[in-house]
């Protein structure tokens, strides 16, 4: 018999994988399995009506975005600091259906105890502007440094999308 600890690094960095497959496949449950009840997503002010509270409302939230602004988001950057129970990420969301794209991090703290996720930070590295089609630093070189530059998932328009 393994008595062998599992990696807590691995087991984190699959569960923030598995949270954005279950995002780019608007699969409500799948995103809701890898956080805690109580889980809290926080934003910068004046984005998506303040913090978010809980497993199944995030979730439903960002099944909501799939729905009506095509979004779909990847991984750039990941790092895990197993010994906090923390990661942070460097994500693109694609907001397909407005010709938009943002990106930005997140930090994670996980639940010593099940290992879920519990809180994620969502720092932005510009604010929204209805007039810029792409929010990204300003003069990196996201090509340079292997980033992606168009949106991987397809998405197509529906005729019931708000706003598109």
């Amino acid at each position: 018999m393994n008595t062998t600890p599992p990696n807590p690094a691995a087991g984190y960095e699959a569960l923030i994988r598995t949270y954005f497959d279950g995002c780019n496949e608007a699969n409500v449950e799948k995103m809701a399995a890898c956080f805690t009840q109580d889980a809290v997503h926080y934003f910068p002010p004046s984005m998506y009506g303040g913090a978010w509270i809980g497993g199944r409302l995030i979730a439903e939230r960002w099944a909501q975005f799939v729905a009506t602004k095509g979004s779909a988001w990847t991984i750039d950057r990941l790092v895990v600091a197993p010994d906090s129970h923390q990661a942070v990420i460097e994500w693109t969301h694609y907001k397909t259906l407005e010709g938009a794209i943002l990106r930005g991090d997140e930090w994670y703290i996980f639940d010593e105890e099940t290992g879920l996720i519990k809180e994620i930070r969502a720092y932005y590295a510009a604010a929204q502007h209805s007039d810029v089609a792409v929010s990204e630093l300003e003069g990196f070189d996201y090509a340079g440094r292997g980033y992606h530059l168009s949106c991987p998932i397809p998405r197509q328009p529906t005729s019931s999308t708000p706003g598109a």
